[in-house]
């Protein structure tokens, strides 16, 4: 973008054979905020997975920010601890009060606390859903049980020294090699989660970055999220285990949520 960041542009596809197929068209403008505007756009579009008609178009980033806090959510069910009442969201964007949400949906949690660089915004958010403002990022991470990041960080947010056993990491916001949420140190202390290989080790800068400084090897990843959910991974071992999540999205998310979307117009059961 001539005098501004660089911008990215991406395409998602995902299918089941013989039933839908679908793509997602991504925009990423990071300078979008100064704008008032998101910083991502998109449009999601299915097509019949047997002519190839298409069958509906949707706004890309509502299926984004729900198929993301659900994946969230989800890994969270397997890897945070069962009685985990302390929450924080770094971040005071679109994604924020869908991850607030999400979580409290599979664990107790009592008490939000919201930061983010522009202090204006996490209050804003913390007024909205009856949450705090944490002015101190540190001390929040000290005692939080669940610390979900949804930013576009390019330093470290969360120091891996500040971590008190029993915590769940959710990282979700840096999405390119260059990008990182937290330090390698939380990286080498924690138990590492991954939705997909293949997005991980093209996309996760936390995870790219700690190798890089010989903190974390890709032979240390426990599991992705396909082997919990299928029982090959049994997720947290004990309550005093830190587990670490970190996503980068993968297209099947898409197509899953986009399948819920299309069972709803039609009156068909979604649960």
């Amino acid at each position: 973008m001539p005098g501004g960041k660089a911008a990215t542009a991406l395409l998602m596809p995902a299918w089941i054979e013989g039933e839908i197929y679908g793509v997602k068209l991504a925009n990423i403008f990071p300078g979008n905020g100064a704008r008032g505007l998101p910083s991502v756009s998109s449009l999601y579009v299915a097509f019949d997975g047997n002519t190839g008609v298409p069958l509906a178009t949707m706004d890309g980033g509502a299926i984004t920010v729900r198929r993301t806090a659900a994946t969230s959510a989800l890994a969270s069910s397997y890897l945070s601890r069962r009685d985990s009442a302390t929450l924080l969201v770094l971040g005071a964007g679109r994604m924020a009060p869908m991850l607030i949400e999400a979580h409290r949906s599979v664990r107790p949690i009592q008490r939000v606390l919201v930061w983010a660089r522009d202090l204006g915004q996490a209050h804003a958010l913390a007024e909205r859903i009856g949450a705090e403002v944490a002015a101190n990022r540190d001390m929040a991470v000290r005692v939080a049980d669940i610390v979900a990041s949804a930013t576009l960080a390019r330093e470290p947010l969360i120091s891996g020294a500040l971590l008190r056993p029993g915590t769940h990491l959710d990282l979700v916001g840096a999405y390119a090699p260059d990008m990182r949420e937290s330090d390698s140190e939380a990286v080498a202390r924690a138990s590492v989660f991954i939705d997909t290989t293949g997005g991980a080790r093209a996309e996760a800068g936390d995870l790219i970055q700690a190798i890089a400084e010989g903190r974390f090897a890709w032979s240390e990843v426990k599991a992705d999220l396909a082997a919990l959910v299928s029982g090959r991974h049994p997720g947290r071992r004990d309550d005093a285990e830190i587990t670490l999540f970190k996503s980068v999205g993968a297209a099947i998310e898409d197509l899953a949520a986009a399948r819920l979307v299309l069972a709803w117009a039609r009156g068909a059961p979604t649960a």
